[in-house]
């Protein structure tokens, strides 16, 4: 009987160990913070663009791509700067031979980095988690483009926008710019008298991105906005209010 229990054991562990592990994907795009320690990525194309000996990227849109959400407390960060703490990369790239950010830092400086802004990566995932995550460089910026259309909240940092039969899910950050017309930036959707409305009903008071979070709270149903946005970063850069349906 012990001979078959030890044989059974062996046998199970045999059979446990031979299961492969999950092997990990990849996607590129542009890493949005999606609460703590959390990214969401809309996964992309990219073609890599050989520039003065530095190996860039093209970042295109996929028909059907869903956006993911990861984990990436755990994960492996790798900037294109050639040291943690640095915001820009000063003229100096630390890219590896595929075009990937290889300054080896904490997975705390992506947080930090996310809290910034977008960031252009490519993510390796496995199970719901970023296993590794490196920075790229663009062979060029998305443009930006403006629009009429409504705006509806989906969290303090993310809206839908919804113009011309379509809707787009944008983020912002602190460098999003809102201009109110009401009196003061913390005063609830359209509330009050329109006394700092310019003559076509657009808003000229200029107030923070964390006043529009605040706005938008006020109201459930969308509201009308004008806005400057980048469709290939998917991010909302510039919101007007507006009075009325001028």
């Amino acid at each position: 009987m012990r001979l078959f229990t030890c044989a059974t054991v062996a046998a199970l562990t045999l059979s446990v160990l031979a299961v492969p592990a999950e092997a990990a994907s990849s996607a590129y795009g542009w890493a949005w913070s999606n609460g703590k320690g959390h990214l969401r990525i809309l996964p992309k194309s990219a073609t890599r663009v050989t520039r003065q000996g530095n190996v860039l990227h093209r970042l295109k849109a996929v028909s059907g791509a869903k956006e993911l959400r990861l984990d990436y407390t755990g994960a492996a960060y790798g900037r294109v700067t050639v040291k943690c703490d640095l915001k820009e990369t000063e003229g100096h790239v630390a890219l590896d031979s595929k075009g990937l950010g290889r300054t080896r830092c904490a997975a705390g400086q992506l947080a930090t980095e996310l809290g910034r802004g977008p960031v252009p990566v490519r993510v390796e995932h496995r199970g719901g988690k970023a296993v590794k995550v490196n920075e790229i460089l663009l062979a060029e910026w998305p443009g930006q483009r403006s629009a009429r259309g409504t705006i509806k909240r989906v969290d303090d940092t993310t809206v839908l926008f919804a113009t011309g039969g379509k809707t787009l899910k944008l983020g912002y950050s602190y460098v999003t710019g809102f201009s109110r017309t009401t009196a003061g930036c913390g005063d609830g959707w359209l509330s009050g008298r329109p006394v700092n409305a310019d003559r076509n009903g657009l808003g000229k008071k200029p107030c923070t991105w964390t006043d529009l979070t605040k706005a938008l709270k006020t109201v459930r149903h969308p509201v009308l906005v004008k806005i400057e946005y980048t469709p290939g970063a998917d991010s909302l850069d510039q919101v007007w209010e507006i009075f009325g349906d001028a």
